[in-house]
């Protein structure tokens, strides 16, 4: 199958050498005419990806018509505050009949839609049934080494889902599909609001007890907003729910655990944000988190707490011990 991978950072380089070893056509689009350069010019590692070398016929360029051209699957590799404006320059150049693989975990600030609702307002002309999204417990850095992984694949046509199914699996990457495309994005973006608070509590020192707790009811909050957008309860549960909920708020490859931590350790957000090379989608997702929990008269405790830390000055230790001293209540 053609495909154009949209986006050359992390993800999107690990899923292009995936793809290459399942003898896919590949082509890489990267939006930075510097990274671009520095593949041509023979230094053929990904900066964000140290000791994981890119074959040399895989090809990178900025220029995106040529990326897409004659594509069958295009996977979308940027961050979720990106998509719009690179989905309005796909319409133009793209097929309609391409299968659209979405890989951001966020929603989008402001609209407060998650990525296919972008899809379908951006791209009227992709059938709703081509736009897909792939989640789970998936790091890059262990993607690109050929460690052991499993995703689930979810759109409103589970014939269409098999069929990129059928392209990412191989013998160390596993998918499952689900057409609970609402509660797969959800549970994605969700996690990454929980994955701050963790690190926060990793930042104060606390131990596994307190972790316990956190995951489990940021699960349930999770799991309330989800359902109340409309979201199967069985779907967090899962993959995509908490099995990439747990993955990310224990992993030392995860950026929103470390800019809780760095915060839990009395940094500002500012600081440790302006020396992050990669993306935390986690923190302009608490924006939009806390509005949704609003929106549908869900509460969101944990994410309130986040947000107020990190955006409110507040301090990390007292919002803990607000959450702690909250009126008691039945599980």
């Amino acid at each position: 199958m053609k495909i154009a991978v949209i986006g050359a950072g992390s993800w999107g380089t690990a899923l292009a050498l995936l793809l290459r070893q399942h003898e896919q056509a590949v082509r890489v689009w990267e939006f930075d005419p510097a990274l671009v350069a520095r593949y041509q010019s023979g230094l053929r590692e990904n900066p964000v990806l140290p000791g994981v070398p890119l074959p040399d016929d895989l090809e990178i360029r900025n220029d995106l018509a040529w990326a897409v051209d004659q594509a069958e699957l295009v996977l979308m590799a940027v961050p979720s505050h990106a998509v719009r404006a690179t989905l309005g320059r796909l319409a133009n150049l793209a097929s309609a009949d391409v299968l659209l693989v979405d890989v951001a975990k966020g929603v989008e600030e402001g609209s407060l839609k998650r990525m296919s609702e972008v899809v379908s307002e951006v791209w009227p002309a992709l059938p709703g049934t081509h736009s897909l999204c792939l989640s789970g417990p998936s790091h890059a850095e262990e993607v690109a080494r050929g460690l052991p992984t499993s995703v689930t694949i979810a759109g409103l046509d589970l014939e269409q889902a098999r069929r990129a199914q059928h392209v990412f699996s191989g013998e160390t990457f596993r998918v499952y599909i689900n057409d609970d495309l609402c509660g797969v994005e959800l549970g994605g973006a969700l996690k990454n609001v929980i994955a701050i608070a963790s690190g926060m509590c990793d930042g104060l020192g606390f131990g596994d007890n307190t972790k316990g707790a956190l995951l489990t009811r940021g699960l349930v909050e999770i799991t309330r907003l989800g359902t109340a957008m409309g979201g199967r309860p069985e779907t967090f549960a899962g993959l995509s729910g908490m099995g990439d909920l747990f993955t990310t708020c224990m992993s030392r490859h995860s950026r929103n655990r470390h800019v809780g931590e760095q915060v839990g350790r009395g940094r500002s957000l500012d600081e440790v944000l302006a020396e992050m090379t990669m993306v935390a989608e986690g923190v302009r997702t608490t924006h939009a988190a806390r509005e949704l929990g609003r929106r549908h008269n869900v509460p969101m405790p944990i994410t309130e707490a986040v947000h107020r830390a990190l955006f409110d000055g507040a301090d990390v230790r007292e919002e803990v011990t607000a959450l702690m001293t909250r009126e008691l209540r039945e599980e």
